[in-house]
């Protein structure tokens, strides 16, 4: 059983991709986290996240590199934002993700692109969103619980552009499938969500039966 769970950043799709694979006893992969390690490895390098030559190069980071927590700061999101527009990038990251979605038994993705280019034959896909001011103030709280030294203002700012560069690029745009179930996490608590996204997938499956 392949799921697929897509959505901007801070949308709350990463928890519910880890609580669906608990749910389902199935492998989880957060594979924004691979384009945050291009992005890394290319500020490491030296390089502009804006040329596809440097981005391309950097695709050959060491695994050890996803196990950083730099990863997760809002500078590394948004070079990672920047680095996905380039097709060669998204070409070269294409087989590790797919291989990882189509494992025996299954797994449980997240990210961007997962329901319309990695996995299009996914059992269940999700389309996770929420308002950009509730995703600013929770990438707000979690920044500050980091020791991070950002504003609330900075942050809304910062997501609006991601979202602008992620559902205009031409390479695997930012957009649900046409099958996937949204699920609008603006108002809801991590526990209503989850339980949210447990009936999205049992429903679709349902349907296949």
């Amino acid at each position: 059983m392949i799921i697929a769970v897509d959505g901007p950043t801070a949308s709350g799709k990463g928890t519910i991709a880890k609580a669906l694979a608990a749910h389902f006893g199935l492998p989880h992969l957060d594979t924004g986290l691979l384009y945050r390690a291009v992005g890394k490895q290319v500020e490491l390098n030296g390089g502009d996240a804006e040329n596809e030559a440097d981005a391309l190069t950097a695709c050959a980071f060491p695994d050890a590199l996803l196990e950083d927590d730099a990863l997760r700061s809002e500078g590394v999101g948004g070079l990672a934002s920047r680095v996905s527009v380039h097709p060669a990038v998204r070409e070269a990251l294409l087989k590790r993700q797919h291989d990882f979605a189509f494992q025996p038994g299954g797994a449980v993705l997240d990210g961007r692109d997962i329901g319309t280019v990695i996995a299009p034959e996914a059992d269940a896909k999700l389309f996770v969103i929420a308002t950009v001011d509730a995703r600013a103030e929770r990438r707000f709280r979690e920044m500050q619980d980091r020791g991070e030294d950002v504003t609330l203002e900075k942050i809304t700012e910062d997501l609006r552009r991601r979202d602008e560069r992620d559902s205009s690029r031409q390479a695997a745009p930012l957009i649900p499938a046409p099958d996937a179930y949204i699920i609008d996490t603006s108002t809801l608590g991590r526990d209503a969500a989850i339980a949210a996204a447990i009936e999205a997938v049992e429903a679709a499956l349902a349907k296949k039966e």
